[in-house]
């Protein structure tokens, strides 16, 4: 059994190690921490053993070092699986992450304007690149490809999502939308169409040219920068 002297010395120490992030912003600047220590300053402590730093650090690196990773986790699933992170860190954990994804939502600012897929994709990936299940959205652009509106149409399981051709078209009906751009995630993060993606884009777009919207194009979202373009591969 740990004598009472070392252990409260060894607490003490991780007491110590446990302020440093919060010390290094204020003389630093948050600029200056890594992500674990990021995290570490919002959560505060750890464990007797483990300072918290070092904690958030094994967590990240168990998610191969990508909050984009540790966004998909549940409150269970960080409670389970990490000792000294409870209930409340563990929603301090997941809230601080959909601030960060809600303020890259912001930075894009209202009437953006899509040119291409790359900025369809810019645009969408907050909104559904993390979530662990298929949704299909729709974004409704102006004459001058600006977004007027955005609105999720269907929302399914890990590897399909059903879509209703009308329910896809209702939004830019009631909007009056000029354009239309059919978005939907991988949560595989394989970007390559499936047959049911292939049906259905031949659907909206035969749809969309029934009342005269423009399907600009058909967006598949996955994680890290990859995204497939029905447009840019010549199939739209």
């Amino acid at each position: 059994m740990m004598d009472k002297e070392v252990e409260k010395s060894l607490a003490m120490r991780d007491l110590d190690l446990d302020s440093r992030p919060r010390e290094k912003a204020t003389t630093l600047g948050f600029q200056a921490l890594s992500p674990a220590e990021l995290l570490a300053s919002i959560i505060g402590s750890g464990t007797p053993g483990e300072n918290v730093s070092v904690l958030c650090q094994r967590i990240l690196s168990d998610h191969d070092n990508k909050l984009y990773n540790l966004a998909r986790c549940s409150i269970n699933d960080l409670c389970n699986n990490y000792k000294g992170i409870g209930k409340v860190k563990a929603i301090k954990f997941l809230a601080t992450l959909e601030l960060a994804r809600r303020y890259q939502q912001e930075s894009l600012g209202d009437r953006f304007k899509i040119r291409n897929a790359e900025d369809a994709y810019r645009y969408i990936k907050p909104k559904i690149a993390d979530l662990p299940n298929e949704v299909i959205d729709v974004i409704l652009l102006n004459r001058r490809k600006e977004v007027i509106h955005w609105k999720r149409v269907s929302s399914g399981g890990v590897s399909f999502s059903l879509a209703d051709v009308k329910m896809v078209l209702k939004p830019a009906i009631e909007y009056l939308a000029d354009g239309m751009i059919l978005t939907h995630n991988h949560p595989s993060d394989n970007p390559n169409p499936s047959t049911a993606d292939d049906n259905l884009t031949a659907k909206v777009k035969a749809a969309c040219t029934a009342l005269d919207i423009q399907l600009v194009d058909h967006i598949i979202v996955c994680r890290g920068g990859k995204y497939y373009s029905y447009v840019d591969e010549g199939r739209l």
